[in-house]
């Protein structure tokens, strides 16, 4: 593998790290790699081998796929143009740890949604009815609703057009808090 084909997942790692409360040195006792080396992977000085990165990805509770799909949505670009879809738009496209649907129109759904991790809902143009924890929200024109990951809910666009925007944590993204560790 050359130095091209070697992932740059500093920014992942240090990441998941974080997420889980551990220090460098708590890592480097899981993985059995020296906290110099794991400082250097972090700030991007050092590319970890494909052996070593297993081993730092169990340290870290993930797989190497994630830490590098991580990776990989650290440095995207990319422009959605408006013109790109009607309906129901993604307005980030790929696996990214941040997902964006724009909602377009009177879509009801007719289901009820419940996701791991936090989502946010504004209101671009409309109104829409959310029902969330047996109370519904009605929401116009600029207002935004959070809703924390786990609360079961549903909504309905009430006005013609409407546009709603929902931004939430990825699905594939372990962003949940579990007190437990």
């Amino acid at each position: 593998m050359d130095d091209k084909d070697t992932p740059r997942v500093g920014a992942a790692v240090r990441r998941r790290r974080r997420t889980l409360g551990l220090t460098l040195a708590a890592v480097a006792s899981r993985s059995g790699l020296s906290v110099p080396f794991l400082s250097q992977i972090e700030n991007e000085r050092a590319r970890p081998s494909a052996r070593s990165l297993d081993r730092v990805a169990e340290a870290l509770e993930t797989t190497t796929g994630r830490l590098r799909a991580a990776a990989d949505s650290a440095r995207a670009v990319d422009v959605v143009r408006a013109e790109e879809g009607e309906g129901v738009r993604r307005l980030v496209r790929g696996r990214h740890q941040l997902s964006a649907l724009e909602f377009t129109g009177e879509p009801d759904l007719g289901r009820e949604f419940q996701h791991r991790n936090d989502e946010l809902m504004y209101v671009v143009g409309g109104a829409v009815d959310v029902e969330a924890e047996g109370q519904v929200h009605r929401l116009e024109h600029g207002d935004t609703l959070f809703l924390s990951g786990g609360v079961r809910h549903r909504w309905r666009a009430t006005v013609p057009g409407t546009r709603l925007l929902v931004v939430a944590v990825a699905e594939h993204i372990d962003a949940t808090f579990d007190s437990r560790r």
